[in-house]
């Protein structure tokens, strides 16, 4: 399967290795170990299973009735960094799934911590059937 790589915008077949990948830093510690274990990537997918592979914020934020089905670029955002409340990593209120854009937002403080909860939890525009 052919996918558009995120680190050089090409597309490549989805187990190719990227040149322009960062390689990780050794002694990564907990966080991650974590991101790189089984849980995660089993609880990544269930959560943009859960948002319909949308970007929540998007969605929400369109301008118009149809909403921005933004599907690209996805990644999962931990609404509670790590680092502040490890016992919320796999918490499914603690994770919503946001395009690249909406993530460094989010990141940077740009969208609250309260409006993901809400559309974490399903408030907002609902999901487009199909």
């Amino acid at each position: 399967m052919l996918k558009s790589c995120r680190y050089c915008g090409r597309i490549h077949d989805e187990t190719f290795r990227c040149a322009a990948k960062p390689v990780p830093k050794k002694g990564g510690g907990k966080e991650a170990a974590f991101r790189s274990g089984a849980a995660w990537q089993k609880k990544r997918e269930a959560i943009r299973n859960r948002d319909g592979y949308f970007c929540r914020v998007c969605l929400e934020n369109a301008d118009d009735d149809r909403g921005r089905y933004v599907t690209r670029e996805l990644e999962v955002h931990h609404i509670v960094p790590l680092r502040e409340a490890w016992a919320l990593r796999l918490d499914d209120g603690n994770l919503i799934t946001l395009c690249r854009d909406c993530h460094e937002r989010a990141e940077k403080g740009k969208i609250s911590r309260d409006e993901l909860r809400r559309l974490a939890r399903g408030g907002g525009r609902k999901l487009p059937p199909g």
